[in-house]
């Protein structure tokens, strides 16, 4: 049943059929073929999606709806701007630092990517080439998976159970986001060296970064209140996301006064709309979940790899270079729901911490969106810029083995995803 549901899925989805009708055409096809009444497919994707931490996931999207309303896009670049505007690639900087400060408030790289392509690629192609503009908007919308809170991180703690939490997974992610954030500024720099790209912005000036910083407060303080709270224990992360939503609007409303009463039924059709996308496949996955769980797949995929090797760091190679693959070909959601339950009880199994792996898997993952050939923020920037895929996919490859190489980093210092979580106690 598994191989069926595997080859329909492949040929569905190669013919273009969305994600999520492809996995389900697969399972349902396959459980149909096994004899079993076709009944379990809407039990088993009701169970799926019958889940409270799930609801986080639309809540942060709503809120990154409502912050791009509210005009906190454009302080986070005025603010962003005061602090490294007028150095050698300027305006890559203030992209790439504005992607970081949005990512924690936003959770999600495509509402990233769309936040900050429509705001900010006019003023980087003054400055840059088309394809790079693209590049860099596209880098620093993958800031926002990795730096708490994050959607993709709240998927897999749903999928592990509860060998992960949120907290954990939110912690674990904090020093990488940073050492990317410093890597992509130190990269934009070089190019923009190599390249004699000019300088741009105002000079730095004390009185200015301080008026910034004061105006960007309280947009600054949410990812300390939700996050905090979070792995503080003070409210779930459906909780903190629920916070985000109202935080935003009373932002949006009556600080800066941007967001219109007539902005939120856009706002909700938008989120509802993304969120349906997750929901599906998460729906849909889970009904494949079961068949390989019929077919007994965990227990041989896990017999498979012991015979193939005992150590553990082998184990962790083996798995990055499949998730690479994947990444390429399948969108990330889907191949969380489908693989964390096959890998997460098998690094269990070689001793390996459950949120080290759990990072490492999703951080992998989350370079896939920028790996051809089915990258999906190069597609989302060049919907927004109208730049060719191909000539984005020159200029991102340099951004990508970088993460890579903080991929490496990781592995080969486990302290860095580890570090912290171990101080909240996770």
């Amino acid at each position: 049943m598994s191989a069926l549901a595997v080859s329909l899925f492949a040929v569905f989805a190669i013919i273009g059929t969305p994600l999520a009708f492809a996995i389900g055409i697969g399972a349902v096809a396959a459980l149909y073929s096994g004899g079993f009444d076709l009944v379990v497919v809407p039990q088993r994707m009701m169970f799926a999606v019958n889940s409270f931490p799930l609801m986080a996931i639309p809540l942060f999207m709503l809120a990154g709806e409502l912050m791009v309303k509210a005009g906190i896009v454009d302080r986070l670049i005025e603010f962003a701007n005061s602090l490294v505007g007028r150095v050698q690639g300027g305006v890559a900087h203030v992209t790439i630092l504005a992607g970081m400060v949005f990512a924690s408030v936003s959770g999600a790289a495509v509402a990233s990517a769309s936040a900050l392509g429509t705001t900010l690629v006019p003023a980087l192609r003054k400055n840059y080439p088309a394809g790079y503009s693209s590049a860099i908007v596209a880098s620093a919308a993958n800031l926002g998976p990795v730096i708490p809170p994050s959607n993709a991180m709240i998927v897999y703690a749903l999928m592990a159970g509860s060998s992960v939490s949120v907290g954990g997974m939110f912690m674990a992610g904090i020093v990488p986001g940073i050492l990317l954030t410093l890597g992509f500024m130190a990269l934009a720099s070089i190019i923009a060296k190599r390249r004699g790209y000019p300088l741009s912005g105002t000079p730095f000036s004390l009185r200015t970064a301080l008026i910034e910083t004061r105006r960007a407060g309280l947009i600054l303080l949410m990812p300390v209140i939700v996050v905090g709270g979070i792995v503080g224990g003070v409210f779930t992360a459906t909780e903190g996301a629920a916070i985000a939503v109202v935080y935003a609007l009373i932002v949006g409303l009556f600080i800066t006064r941007r967001l219109k009463l007539s902005d939120l039924p856009g706002c909700l059709f938008r989120a509802a709309v993304m969120a349906a996308m997750v929901g599906a496949l998460i729906a849909f996955a889970s009904v494949v979940t079961f068949v390989f769980t019929l077919d007994l797949v965990p227990i041989r995929l896990s017999a498979f790899i012991q015979n193939l090797t005992t150590n553990p760091m082998i184990f962790i190679a083996l798995v990055m270079v499949m998730l690479l693959i994947v990444g390429m070909l399948i969108e990330s959601n889907a191949a969380y729901i489908m693989l964390v339950p096959l890998f997460a009880p098998l690094a269990l199994s070689y001793g390996i911490d459950p949120l080290f792996f759990g990072f490492l898997f999703m951080y992998n993952l989350v370079v896939g969106m920028m790996t051809p050939p089915v990258g999906v923020l190069l597609f989302v920037m060049s919907g927004i810029t109208r730049v060719p895929i191909g000539t984005i996919t020159r200029e991102v490859l340099p951004f990508v083995a970088l993460q890579f190489g903080v991929l490496g980093l990781c592995v080969a210092f486990p302290s860095l995803v580890l570090w912290l979580p171990g101080l909240f106690g996770y």
